[in-house]
């Protein structure tokens, strides 16, 4: 190839290098945009599978003076404990009572947000699919919903949020709570509120453990997806994915 360019004027050598620079800049993008995907499609299969991974059993322990929140449900493989800005305190094998009573809300935040993420995703499938309620048919799915939907139906969307907001609450204790008496919670987010149970009472607490982190994880691998959805929705690549 050297021997071919040789024979070319000046002008026409540089405009071949300049073509061989450019399609080997546009190799190098292409191949790191594929790493990236990779990198992302990775993180989300970790976090998917996390939810399946063996919770520890040991309950909450307490050294002398506080409580290790290294031990704590969701505190598992492969992060482990991981609060890299010391939210919770810069030594979370020892934490204090304000350091556990942060921890607590930040993983109700987390819970609360992980379960309205996996509703998210289920909603985005089943409209993306096709399936709409009765009159709804002409409304598009994704962010197209958005323009498309009636004032009135986001009148109504408000206010069932709202009703679904004060429904699933601690019933015993404010703001929302309406009940009399001490809270029977077992912890944040538990809102059977002496109503409903599904046997979860008779069931051992290394099973109830289990459970609660298989929901703590399957929430963050479901805000994980959604907004996977809503990213590759905006980028225009989203049925390269959903089939």
């Amino acid at each position: 190839r050297v021997q071919r360019e040789v024979g070319k004027s000046p002008s026409t050598h540089r405009h071949s290098l300049r073509r061989q620079s450019i399609h080997l800049e546009h190799h190098k993008i292409k191949s790191k945009s594929k790493i990236i995907m990779k990198t992302t499609i990775l993180a989300t299969l970790i976090a998917g599978t996390a939810a399946f991974a063996p919770a520890q059993q040991a309950a909450r322990s307490t050294s002398l003076n506080g409580v290790d929140l290294t031990k704590e449900i969701g505190a598992q493989a492969p992060l482990g404990f991981f609060d890299p800005t010391e939210s919770c305190g810069s030594n979370p094998t020892d934490a204090s009572p304000e350091e556990v009573a942060e921890f607590e809300r930040k993983r109700w935040v987390e819970l609360k947000h992980g379960r309205i993420a996996m509703l998210a995703v289920v909603g985005y499938l089943v409209t993306y699919a096709g399936i709409r309620f009765p009159g709804a048919e002409d409304i598009p799915s994704g962010f197209g919903a958005l323009s498309a939907t009636p004032g009135m139906v986001w009148a109504q969307f408000a206010a069932t949020t709202a009703m679904m907001e004060a429904a699933n609450q601690d019933q015993f204790k404010a703001p929302w709570g309406t009940a009399e008496g001490e809270s029977k919670a077992e912890f944040k987010g538990d809102f059977r509120n002496q109503f409903i149970d599904f046997g979860w009472d008779s069931q051992s607490d290394a099973w109830k453990r289990r459970k609660r982190t298989i929901e703590l994880n399957q929430g963050r691998a479901a805000m994980m997806g959604i907004a996977g959805i809503m990213i590759h929705e905006q980028l225009g690549n989203l049925s390269d994915i959903l089939p």
